[in-house]
Formats: structure tokens, C-alpha cells, sequence
């Protein structure tokens, strides 16, 4: 069993910490300063240190050379994010900001326990490289490597395009709806390249005030504004010689944009108040849910920094969009958060099941997780219900699928010719009208069959356009 040492001056946060690593198997120590880490243990015979940069007395940087070797996860506030990527310069193997979630955090620690598990010791050879340049072996028939959940066929053509783009220095642009998983995309791109052991630096723009946004990612000089006292190294710089993540691209404001753009077409830096420039090796990728494009013919982002970004576009599919994937990921978090609680008898009632597959999830993934961890906490039976899952969803609209899957019938098909569209009428436009007209003497079915749409379809072409049904006469099928 691993042993992890945790140095932290906050009582609570280091109680926190310490519960959820031993619910996750692992033994674990602490201390609340450098000081009294080194009275109490000897610090090099531990598999990891978790540490708060900030410490009264010693800073947690000192752990890197007390450990001898052992591998350095820092902690730190948003504020003094630079603080610890200067930290990893000093040899932390990674840092984390707070406040984090317990996943983040778990995934950290079993990231780094398992590079030092597979580091050659002393003397011995590496282990041979397969032919994705990583030390793993090859996967036929996974994406582990990638660390992302599903298989439908819209993932899998995202892997392939993962594993193609990856190992090239090109810039990447991740297009997706909000909570689909664009930084896991980041992540896998980064691990897969040749930039792996160098550092991913995260930013979300949108997280930063317009006012210190340029300070942030290009540094400054000393003086260069109020409250300047010292010249500091951007986040940009803190990336050289690996991978600059900027989530939610589109906030970026214009000045910063064309500070960017130099980056990508001269690959170098002018810190805030400096005249002399910097080089800098960086890999972009950028994310964002925004249309960049639209954005660009109304002047509210670059086009030149546009087409710079849009070298590899990928794009995340909704978690609506993923088919059985939806069910196979709820099991994983409901594995995931039982272990949190030390339950191994919870699983989804077959209403909870059905509920999960058909719900639109228009938070995606992230909403997915939170209605799981949710019904876990809630849940007092071993079946976790429908209804503890919160979702939004009459469960009798779906218990007929006879449906689903149906060839769509052409729309000339679709209903007598007085109810044809006009040109008019946009598609979405015409579904309107025609489930508005016809809901009050049409069952679902029949609705769905003239439409030439599944059930499924239906349902969520009602809830994306705000169409609620009504449950009189005919069209009721209960």
C-alpha cells in the first residue's frame, strides 16, 4: 500500500485530505509544517508528499530536498499559481490549485505513483517504446491510453484523431459544449506527445479579471503597474518546452489575443512593461464552446489568431450524442463515488437505467457526475432510483423503444400535404408546427412515426425547443 505523507498547516483541509486518500487505499501521515514532518518521519521512505506551497516557516519546496528523490505534489491557491509552477522548476513533479476536487486530486496521486512505479531504477534499461512513443505497451482495442470512457463511434474516431495528432508540435483547437471533457482531450494530447515529462500548464481564461489577464500568461516587469514590486515570469514562459492549455479561449480579450498570436507566429514573449523579447517553445491548445468563427466576422476574436488556432479543430460530441457510452460512464462514477462512502452494493434500479439513457444531459458529463454523487449520498437502498438522480425526464414517454432506430422517412412522407413545409419554414420550425397541431389527437408514437423520427428523437426535439406535451385524451398512453 502506498505511503503518502500530507503537509499542511489548515487542520481541516489536511483531515480532509487525509480521510479521502485512506477511503482510496491509501496509508497516510501528516504533519502541519516542514519542521515537524522532519521531527516525526523520515521523509525519504515515503511514496509521495502532498504539500502546501505556503507553510509557516519552512515553504513546501523545502520537501523536495528533504525527499531525496521522492516525488512532490504542491498545493496551491489560484493566486499563487505562478508561485508553483516556479515549484516545478525546483522539481516538484506536479502541482494542484485549491480549491480541487477529490477526483482531481486522485487522479494526481495515482498519475504520479504510477510514473515512479514504472521509472527505471538505477542502473536498469527503460523500458522499450511502442510505436505510440509512449512506454506503454500498445492497446488494440482501448483507449486507455487516453484515459477517457466510451466507445461509441464518435470517440472512436476522436482517439484516432488523438493518437494521429499528438505526436506533431501542431496547434489544436477542442470544440465542444460546456462539461464534455475538453481538458481530458488536453491531458491526452499532452501525455501522448513528445512533451510529456515537460510541464501542461491550464488556464482558464474566463477564470482570470481582464486586468491582470496579460500580466498572467506573459509575465511582467518590476514597476510595470501598481502593486509591481517584482518582475515575474508568465504563464506562457512557465509552459516553455511543453504544453500551454487555454480553456474557454473565447473570453480572451483582443490586446491579449495579439500577444498570442506573436507567441504562435514568432514563438516569443514581451513580458507587461519590458522591451526586450524572449523566446519561448510552447504547444498550443486551445478549447472553447463559443463559435470562434462567428465570433471573428463580428469582431469579437481575431481572424488571424483564429486560423492560427485552427490548425487540428476536434470536435467533443455532447454526452446526448454518445449512445450507450452515457450508462457505461454513470457506472463508472457510481463506482468512482461508492468507494468514496465504503458501499459496494449500490447500482442502478432499471428506471434509474432508462432515466440516464434517454435524459438530454444538457450539462453533459459534468452534470452527470453530480446527479450520480448526488443519488449516492441520498441513496438509503441498494437500487438508486430513478427519481434520486433529479432528472427531469416523464419515464412514460420512453418505455415503448419499438421505434428507435427507425429509417427517417422523407418529409413529403411525414404528413399530408397541407402540413408539408413551406419555404417558410426551417426544419425545426416545421417540427414545431406540426407536433403543436397534431399533439392533441396523436399518440407519441404516431407523432414519432409521421415525423419519422424515433420516440428518443422526439423527446428531445420537445425539450430543446420548450414543446411540453399534453396529456389529454388520445395523446395519452399510459
Amino acid at each position: 500500500m502506498p505511503h503518502i505523507l500530507i503537509v499542511e498547516d489548515e487542520t481541516i483541509i489536511r483531515s480532509a485530505l487525509r480521510r479521502l486518500l485512506e477511503r482510496n487505499q491509501y496509508q497516510v501521515s501528516e504533519a502541519g509544517s516542514v519542521q515537524e514532518a522532519q521531527e516525526r518521519f523520515s521523509i525519504p521512505t515515503f511514496d509521495l508528499i502532498v504539500s502546501d506551497l505556503r507553510l509557516p516557516g519552512a515553504p513546501g519546496t523545502e520537501l523536495i530536498k528533504l525527499g531525496q528523490g521522492t516525488p512532490v505534489l504542491i498545493m496551491t491557491s489560484y493566486a499563487s499559481l505562478r508561485s508553483a509552477v516556479d515549484s516545478m522548476k525546483m522539481g516538484a513533479v506536479d502541482y494542484i490549485a485549491k480549491p480541487f476536487d477529490h477526483d482531481e486530486m486522485l487522479q494526481a496521486v495515482a498519475r504520479i505513483l504510477r510514473d515512479r512505479q514504472s521509472a527505471p531504477a538505477a542502473g536498469e534499461a527503460a523500458p522499450a517504446k511502442s510505436a505510440n512513443g509512449s512506454g506503454k505497451s500498445a492497446i488494440d482495442n482501448s483507449n486507455g491510453e487516453i484515459g477517457i470512457i466510451g466507445s461509441c463511434p464518435p470517440m472512436q474516431d476522436l482517439y484516432g484523431k488523438i493518437r494521429k495528432v499528438a505526436p506533431t508540435d501542431s496547434n489544436v483547437l477542442i470544440q465542444g459544449e460546456s462539461g464534455t471533457g475538453k481538458e481530458l482531450v488536453a491531458r491526452a494530447l499532452h501525455n501522448l506527445s513528445k512533451r510529456a515529462k515537460a510541464p501542461m500548464i491550464s488556464v482558464n481564461c474566463a477564470a482570470i479579471p481582464e486586468s491582470l489577464i496579460e500580466s498572467e500568461l506573459f509575465g511582467h516587469e518590476k514597476g510595470a503597474f501598481t502593486g509591481a514590486s517584482a518582475g515575474r515570469a508568465g504563464l506562457v514562459e512557465a509552459a516553455d518546452g511543453g504544453t500551454l492549455f487555454l480553456d474557454e479561449i473565447g473570453e480572451l480579450p483582443l490586446e491579449a489575443q495579439a500577444r498570442l498570436l506573436r507567441v504562435l507566429q514568432e514563438g516569443e514573449i514581451r513580458r507587461v512593461g519590458s522591451v526586450q523579447s524572449q523566446k519561448v517553445d510552447v504547444r498550443l491548445i486551445a478549447a472553447t464552446h463559443r463559435d470562434l468563427k462567428s465570433l471573428a466576422k463580428i469582431g469579437q476574436f481575431r481572424e488571424d489568431l483564429y486560423y492560427r488556432l485552427h490548425v487540428i479543430a476536434l470536435k467533443l460530441p455532447a454526452l446526448r450524442e454518445r449512445g450507450a457510452d452515457v450508462n457505461e460512464i454513470a457506472n463508472a462514477f457510481l463506482a468512482r463515488q461508492s468507494a468514496r462512502i465504503n458501499r459496494t452494493d449500490l447500482k442502478f434500479a432499471a428506471d434509474a437505467e432508462q432515466a440516464i439513457r434517454h435524459y438530454s444531459w444538457p450539462g453533459n458529463v459534468r452534470e452527470l457526475e453530480n446527479a450520480v454523487e448526488r443519488a449516492v449520498i441520498l441513496s438509503e437502498s441498494p437500487e438508486i432510483s430513478a427519481d434520486l438522480l433529479g432528472i427531469d425526464i416523464e419515464l412514460g414517454d420512453l418505455e415503448d423503444d419499438e421505434f428507435i432506430g427507425l429509417p427517417a422517412q422523407q418529409p413529403g412522407n411525414a404528413s399530408n400535404s397541407s402540413h408539408e413545409p413551406t419555404e417558410d419554414l426551417s426544419l425545426e420550425d416545421y417540427f414545431q408546427h406540426f407536433v403543436l397541431e397534431h399533439q392533441d389527437h396523436m399518440t407519441e408514437t404516431e407523432l414519432a412515426r409521421k415525423l419519422g423520427v424515433s420516440r428518443k428523437c422526439l423527446w428531445e426535439r420537445r425539450q430543446r425547443l420548450g414543446i411540453p406535451r399534453r396529456k389529454t385524451g388520445v395523446a395519452s398512453e399510459s
